[in-house]
């Protein structure tokens, strides 16, 4: 699927989030912090760390998810056979046996899941206007 730069930034912000309150104070269950709040509390470098993180393995399985067309001020939808496959394509080799596999995939498609959710709605470029200011 083709993203914008934009588009990309702000999956991978969303699904960042929530990480990184999981990471606060050891998971997201016994924390119960709220995940913007604990994402403005963190300094630059540890966003930065975060999505360092997250971008390895959250870009790829974006990039190949399946092209759709989308709809002017609408969101990409795929089903959960084209994320699972786009994880299981671009998961590669997992230490562990067919277990731990399983429970790999299952998080990189909550996290995809969760980056897709963050995902603005489609702008149609022909009718942006651009003020005169600039």
């Amino acid at each position: 699927m083709r993203f914008t730069e934009h588009e990309l930034t702000l999956a991978l912000t969303a699904a960042a989030k929530p990480v990184a309150a999981a990471q606060r104070r050891g998971g997201l269950r016994r924390s119960r912090l709220d995940p913007d709040v604990v994402w403005t509390e963190l300094s630059g470098y540890e966003r930065y760390q975060v999505l360092d993180a997250l971008g390895g393995q959250l870009l790829p399985a974006l990039v190949a998810l399946p092209d759709v067309e989308v709809e002017t001020g609408a969101r990409p939808v795929f089903t959960d056979a084209q994320v699972s496959a786009a994880v299981e394509e671009t998961l590669g080799d997992v230490p562990g046996g067919r277990v731990r596999r399983k429970v790999v995939v299952a998080a990189r498609v909550a996290l995809v899941r969760a980056a897709l959710a963050g995902l603005p709605p489609r702008s149609d470029p022909d009718t942006l206007q651009v003020p005169d200011s600039l």
